[in-house]
């Protein structure tokens, strides 16, 4: 939870539910207090449900200057970037994410993947006779680095102290990730890399992360490591990897985010058995939903002045 300066606090008032509203949400919203009502020229609080329709909630803030709080759907908020970009120097209105809230279901989504990979299960799925071939490795007590130090990190570790893994943080600024053998910063990646046996990328999107992983990261990488996309496609170089995996430069890749996203029919991934790629599905909506419910009626606690915000973004930064 974050305390916002006073000046960038927003002025309490009905609260719009949109691009159409949904009982969950105006649910929420009604269970802390607040109220929920068409857009209009009283509207001071947004919830926004939709990452499909950024044009159209760029209207409605240009029509509706007196919003002074907007709520987004999801962690990353690549799709709002050139929205956050014209606000970078406003005071207002305030923007909330819902960064961490889903940090559980996809932090067990990269577990399940790293271990899959780790475990060789899509042989094992493909199989139609019984293997003599002694394959598999364990996680346990393998050196292991998280790339990221948000909600999704913690939650990473957390699942990871029963395995005893070495844990190495890779994060912007030089904070101690508690929980951490060692955290270093993003300009130290390629010192951590070469050690590593399992890389789980969980970084925001951003015009500095783009094409985090590349070829002279994936050279760096074991012939035995594993890596784990579940924050978004675009930090990895697709091209640098489908050539990684087709040489054998690196064990595996598990990947639920791609870039292009959908993946296209046909793309060489699908059919490198080295590759293994679920449809951006680690937090589906059945799983969100309610974590996100949970975020709306803590932030509308905060936005009637009894709490502080959780999930602030920082337009400049873009996460």
């Amino acid at each position: 939870m974050q305390e916002v300066p006073a000046d960038q606090r927003p002025t309490p008032g009905p609260i719009a539910v949109l691009p159409r509203p949904e009982a969950l949400f105006v649910d929420a919203i009604r269970a802390a207090g607040g109220e929920v009502a068409e857009l209009s020229g009283t509207t001071r609080g947004l919830v926004w449900l939709s990452s499909k329709h950024a044009d159209e909630l760029a209207r409605v803030l240009d029509e509706n200057p007196q919003i002074e709080w907007v709520q987004l759907p999801w962690a990353g908020v690549d799709a709002f970037a050139d929205i956050l970009a014209k606000h970078t120097d406003a005071r207002l209105p305030l923007w909330t994410s819902a960064k961490g809230a889903y940090a559980q279901p996809v932090a067990e989504h990269a577990l399940m993947l790293a271990l899959s990979l780790l475990r060789v299960i899509p042989t094992r799925v493909l199989a139609k006779s019984w293997s003599t071939v002694p394959e598999g490795r364990s996680l346990y007590g393998l050196d292991v680095v998280v790339i990221g130090a948000g909600g999704i990190a913690v939650e990473l570790a957390r699942l990871l102290e029963p395995f005893g893994v070495r844990l190495t943080v890779v994060r912007r600024g030089p904070e101690l990730f508690s929980g951490a053998d060692r955290t270093v910063t993003a300009d130290r990646l390629a010192e951590v890399l070469p050690s590593a046996d399992v890389v789980f990328v969980a970084a925001a999107m951003t015009t500095g992360t783009a094409g985090l992983i590349g070829a002279e990261e994936l050279r760096l990488m074991k012939e035995s490591a594993v890596l784990v996309n579940i924050a978004r496609g675009g930090l990895i170089d697709t091209d640098a990897l489908t050539a990684a995996l087709a040489e054998g430069a690196i064990h595996g890749a598990g990947l639920d985010v791609t870039d292009p996203e959908p993946l296209p029919d046909g793309h060489p991934l699908w059919d490198e058995p080295r590759a293994l790629i679920t449809p951006h599905s680690a937090d589906t909506p059945d799983m969100t939903a309610p974590l996100l419910a949970e975020r709306v009626r803590l932030n509308v606690e905060a936005f009637l002045g009894h709490g502080r915000f959780v999930g602030v973004v920082d337009p400049g930064a873009g996460y």
